[in-house]
């Protein structure tokens, strides 16, 4: 395919670390997803809304990143088991659903996601305009996240 053509790297490690960052984004998917559901304390409603928006919006870059492995002639993962093997950010249990419990990891979790987005732009700039432009989209909305679950927990210490 021309379009595999034009990445100007080692398509398998590109390939390995989009794999790597579906695996992070399908946890993530599930962490707010569940937490979601299950957050409780001051402000719940505020935050239970919050996290569903970013849960959703994480199965989105799911979505990104397979079409883009596929796109590369890639195999994303299959096995959900695979997840906690390849990620980069792994999955805490929110056993805690109190509210501030929960933000500050999700807010953990952010800012891996930020950490990881940024070395795979570095790593495509200049050598795969395509999923560096996705990359780049995604690494946006992260920080839009991390910003976002700040300005709730500052909000809760506020109101304490």
């Amino acid at each position: 395919m021309k379009g595999k053509d034009i990445v100007k790297l080692d398509v398998n490690d590109l390939l390995d670390l989009l794999n790597k960052a579906l695996a992070d984004e399908w946890l993530a998917y599930y962490q707010y997803w569940v937490g979601s559901k299950i957050v409780a304390g001051p402000m719940k409603d505020a935050v239970a809304k919050e996290l569903a928006e970013h849960a959703g919006e994480e199965l989105q870059h799911a979505e990104m990143l397979v079409n883009r492995i596929i796109h590369l002639e890639g195999k994303p993962l299959l096995d959900p088991r695979d997840w906690f093997k390849q990620t980069n950010c792994g999955y805490e249990v929110p056993e805690d659903p109190y509210v501030e419990t929960l933000l500050k990891q999700n807010i953990k979790g952010e800012r891996c996601a930020i950490e990881v987005y940024y070395k795979l732009l570095e790593f495509t700039k200049d050598k795969d305009p395509i999923t560096a432009k996705m990359v780049l989209e995604i690494l946006e909305d992260e920080i839009e996240h991390e910003a976002d679950l700040q300005a709730l927990l500052e909000d809760l210490t506020r109101a304490k």
